[in-house]
């Protein structure tokens, strides 16, 4: 099994290069007078596919080998990871069967169909039983099971390479807020920022309902699975992985715990102030300063804005609200 390294985060980063956009880091003026301290968005919302999620599939899906190119792949995805699965699949030729939860994003699952992948819409509301169902088919016929968060390439790809681009773009930034499900991004984030910036500080932000890592802080290992709740931030929702726990684990100084009204309210303010369209699992980093959950700042601040992809009648009810 591959370990995370920095050297693997290289190996992404030279991988992607020319494959995916180098998404802005801009600054929120109205973000930065609510913490006090001068705050910038990371706006991997703007990325190919509409999230950060192709990072991973595209470094991934290009190491696989003729045979396993041949035989293609199986996934299970709450919607961003599975949409970019598909749209790197259809790049490289490689047959993809997306599992997907019940109450997967309408807009997500769509896209997904779209762009030639063959999706399986689960009997199962949440993504871990999802999740189990799909390794179990893999196994059964002998395709490789591709993960959307447990792996240390997801990680490098995903989290890692962001990072860079941010510590690159954002030289001023000492604290970085990150939306945290299964701790793709997270892990990986926080693996290459605490290296290169030993005194930063990492916030993670999660949904009040579904708070793996606070969990599995308090209880020492990782919560991999966890009842299914009712969100529109279905990317939030679930266990979390192994791989990005344990790099979190010693690595993350604050977590903060938001409902579903005030990401509502989060993705409402990105609309009236900076005129982005964001989804609720991306929201959270913006609801945790807005509600002061993330603490206090003391320096400057990137909160990490990681998809757009929302379906239209979830738009509708964030609107209303």
């Amino acid at each position: 099994m591959t370990d995370l390294d920095m050297a693997l985060v290289l190996e992404a980063r030279r991988a992607l290069e020319g494959r995916i956009r180098r998404t802005p880091v801009e600054a929120s003026p109205a973000l930065s007078d609510r913490a006090g301290v001068p705050v910038f968005l990371k706006l991997e919302a703007l990325q190919l596919t509409g999230s950060f999620k192709i990072r991973g599939a595209f470094f991934v899906l290009s190491r696989l080998g003729a045979e396993e190119r041949k035989r293609g792949v199986v996934t299970c995805s709450a919607g961003n990871h599975g949409k970019a699965v598909a749209y790197v699949a259809r790049e490289l030729g490689i047959p993809a069967e997306i599992h997907v939860p019940k109450s997967v994003d309408e807009s997500k699952y769509q896209a997904m169909l779209a762009l030639g992948a063959e999706v399986v819409r689960s009997e199962f509301e949440g993504y871990d039983e999802t999740e189990k169902f799909a390794r179990a088919e893999a196994a059964k016929s002998g395709r490789p099971f591709l993960t959307a968060f447990d792996d240390a390439l997801i990680l490098a790809a995903n989290g890692g390479t962001l990072a860079a681009e941010v510590l690159e773009d954002c030289l001023e930034a000492r604290t970085f807020l990150l939306p945290v499900g299964g701790a793709g991004l997270a892990g990986g984030f926080a693996y290459y920022a605490k290296t290169a910036l030993p005194g930063c500080r990492i916030i993670g932000c999660q949904h009040v309902l579904s708070p793996a890592l606070a969990l599995s802080l308090e209880r020492g290992e990782a919560v991999l699975t966890l009842p299914p709740v009712a969100t529109t931030a279905g990317g939030l929702e679930g266990g979390i992985g192994r791989t990005g726990f344990e790099i979190l684990r010693s690595r993350i100084d604050g977590v903060a715990l938001v409902t579903e009204e005030e990401i509502f309210d989060a993705v409402r303010f990105m609309l009236d102030r900076h005129q982005y369209l964001i989804e609720p699992s991306s929201a959270v980093t913006v609801a945790a300063i807005l509600t002061g959950k993330a603490g206090r700042l003391d320096s400057s601040a990137v909160a990490v804005i990681s998809g757009r992809n929302v379906a239209l009648p979830t738009i509708r009810k964030i609107l209303a609200a």
